[in-house]
């Protein structure tokens, strides 16, 4: 794959400290960075439009909605992308490293390419314990019922555009990225982890940061590794 044609979606909810830096730090290889507002409260949307991202709204909460929306956008181009790139807006990955997620899908056709918050680039407190916790048992089950390979559900993840729609993707809330990895592994995609760095968020985390967010997003995961198990 050559000089391919790359779009990143951001999904946000308030993150108006962080955007604008989640922008800029984006590889100018990438055509278009499409940041879908879910709902925000703050000045997140029109910093983001002022650091030249394409915004789109999406008012029904939900992370997996946000990104449904971002790809329903990217539907209507006369000519599809080769790669989507998925991060977050919080400046808890490093954007920088878009080079690094998609080397392998460039140099080695690998069709999905996960960002693993390994430990040793991990920031101190940078995921929680529910965090580090869920992802152990999300992908030790991964492991056990599935063979799978995994050892993180980080959000920082590249794909084929063309293989990310043959995955029919659904869930519109905490299930998207367990979703993703559990249909990859199904249709026998190819893929691989790359060690990525990881810091603390910049603001409170939708999600680890509340008890309700913890919980519905442990259901949510492994409600999608076991309606997969017994299929």
């Amino acid at each position: 794959m050559s000089n391919p044609t790359i779009y990143v979606i951001i999904p946000v909810y308030n993150e108006e400290a962080s955007i604008a830096n989640v922008i800029g730090d984006i590889p100018e290889i990438v055509s278009e960075i499409i940041v879908v507002n879910n709902n925000s409260t703050d000045e997140t949307a029109s910093i983001a439009e002022n650091n030249g991202a394409t915004v789109l709204s999406e008012k029904n909460k939900g992370y997996g909605n946000a990104c449904l929306t971002g790809l329903g956008y990217i539907s209507e181009k006369q000519q599809p992308p080769d790669i989507i790139v998925f991060l977050d807006g919080d400046y808890s990955d490093y954007p920088e490293e878009l080079t690094k997620i998609i080397s392998p899908i460039i140099e080695d056709n690998i069709d999905f390419v996960l960002g693993a918050r390994t430990a040793k680039l991990r920031q101190k407190g940078a995921m929680t314990i529910p965090q580090i916790f869920g992802n152990w048992l999300a992908t030790s089950l991964m492991r056990l019922f599935f063979g799978s390979k995994f050892t993180d559900l980080g959000p920082f993840r590249a794909i084929k555009y063309a293989k990310l729609l043959e995955l029919h993707m659904v869930d519109k809330t905490y299930g998207w990225t367990v979703e993703m990895q559990l249909k990859v592994i199904k249709k026998k995609y190819s893929y691989v982890e790359v060690p990525v760095n990881y810091r603390k968020r910049i603001g409170v985390s939708k999600v680890s940061g509340t008890a309700k967010g913890v919980i519905f997003a442990g259901i949510k995961i492994l409600g999608w590794i076991f309606k997969y198990s017994f299929k």
